[in-house]
């Protein structure tokens, strides 16, 4: 039975809910880029997965890029005329611009101002703002509050240190039967955003603990990395690693209430990208297959032109076109366990696809061979083709020794589950055959020759 298949007998509304708690767990913390929050993160996932942490000091050089100085935070306010707390980092951690160096000072409203940050069209929220690489302190509030403030001084307050330590990050590695790999990444560098962070976070732990204990074709990678930085550094010190990988997903923004996007990888036609067009093809979810551009998430440093990955992103509303994207409306309430589900049950397809995608060789090529015999038709004629017919005699038909499954699912328009059930069926029928797999360069070659364009929806 395959992947999807199994994972369908499952029921979706606790898988959603598991997926959602787990979200709610991690939301409290205050993560970035370097530091104990993201480390904390890192345990809560090594409590479902073996995943193993990796450090990288500060000063490390990778590339153009040097691993930061590690920040970590205790507490952060700004205390009004009245000694009242009135911006509270303890209240919700995106108060803080994150990366802030340490302050503590008294200071009149007009020069606090230069140090505030605020969304005025959405004067309810409180922005996501950070100072990575350049050093800076500040606070992000509610604009509806800085208008709030009267003149007077101000007691400023933040509790952080910010010096050599490490950048750290998690690495899952499951072995499969072939040394080629299959990557899945997420960013676990921001503090409370549950959908620009957590969903991705989620589902790809979730998708490990599902794949574990398989018989797998491929074998699997998970990062768990801080944005941009974490995966500069994984692939300055796994160049060979990198070589092993033939396919790829960045997962984020996967619990939104959006419909699915598909961010191809740079090569644009890759079989991880038709994979995912095909699953999206046939998931009943509205979808839209967007080109490869250089901006996003980490599929940009994995497609940048010295690896060329095959790694596409999976997301459903696309990063910064969204309202609440880097605000303090990106909360558990913005992502539904539903929208996870089907999130997890969409990568669950794609990887099915990738996993069964094989040749087979007709060992009765000339004409049909009769299916009634071998009981795989019915006795009775004169009916339309059942569906499971018509994959029948597409994969007979097509089963050439040269074309894949994923080639004959498209060509039909039929889902890749029903192709690969019935190619197995005829292959214990001893109407097919296996064919072994010749080594990368013919895949390739086949691939660049396939220019079938996946419908947009």
């Amino acid at each position: 039975m395959g992947m999807l298949k199994e994972f369908d007998q499952r029921n979706p509304a606790d898988i959603g809910q598991e997926l959602h708690c787990f979200a709610a767990e991690l939301y409290p913390i205050c993560r970035s880029i370097t530091g104990e929050g993201i480390r904390q993160t890192l345990a809560k996932i090594q409590a479902r997965i073996p995943l193993r942490s990796i450090d990288v000091p500060t000063g490390t050089q990778v590339f153009d890029w040097t691993v930061p100085r590690e920040w970590n935070i205790r507490d952060a306010y700004i205390k009004g005329p009245d000694g009242k707390r009135i911006v509270d980092f303890r209240q919700h951690n995106l108060h803080v611009l994150n990366y802030s160096t340490p302050v503590h000072a008294i200071l009149p409203l007009n020069e606090l101002k230069s140090h505030l940050f605020t969304i005025p069209e959405n004067p309810d929220w409180i922005p996501y703002r950070t100072s990575y690489y350049q050093e800076n302190w500040g606070f992000c509030l509610s604009h509806n509050q800085m208008l709030a403030l009267k003149d007077g001084d101000y007691e400023v307050s933040i509790d952080s240190t910010l010096k050599n330590g490490r950048l750290t990050y998690g690495e899952f590695y499951l072995p499969g039967r072939s040394k080629e790999e299959v990557l899945i990444s997420c960013h676990a560098c921001h503090p409370s955003l549950a959908n620009d962070n957590l969903s991705g976070l989620t589902v790809a732990t979730f998708l490990a603990q599902f794949l574990a204990g398989r018989d797998l074709r491929f074998s699997y990678r998970f990062l768990f990395i801080p944005g941009t930085i974490g995966a500069i550094t994984w692939l300055a010190q796994n160049r060979e690693t990198a070589e092993r990988i033939k396919h790829g997903l960045v997962l984020t923004c996967l619990g939104d209430g959006g419909g699915f996007h598909y961010k191809k990888s740079r090569r644009g036609n890759a079989q991880i990208d038709r994979a995912a067009a095909h699953i999206l093809c046939h998931s009943g979810e509205p979808f839209e297959i967007l080109e490869f551009s250089p901006d996003g998430y980490d599929e940009r440093q994995y497609c940048s032109p010295g690896f060329n990955l095959a790694v596409g992103c999976m997301m459903r509303s696309v990063w910064g076109k969204f309202p609440e994207y880097h605000t303090s409306a990106d909360n558990l309430d913005f992502i539904h366990p539903q929208q996870l589900a089907k999130s997890l049950r969409v990568c669950v397809g794609i990887l099915d696809v990738l996993e069964g995608n094989r040749r087979y060789r007709s060992l009765n090529p000339f004409c049909e061979p009769q299916l009634g015999k071998r009981n795989l038709y019915r006795s009775v004629g004169g009916k339309a083709i059942e569906p499971e017919i018509s994959a029948c005699l597409w994969v007979l038909n097509l089963s050439d020794g040269e074309t894949f499954l994923l080639d004959i699912a498209e060509r039909s328009g039929l889902p890749f589950s029903a192709i690969s059930d019935e190619a197995e069926l005829l292959s214990e029928s001893k109407l097919l055959e296996v064919v072994s797999e010749r080594g990368a360069k013919e895949s390739k070659e086949k691939e660049a020759t396939n220019t079938f364009v996946p419908p947009h929806r």
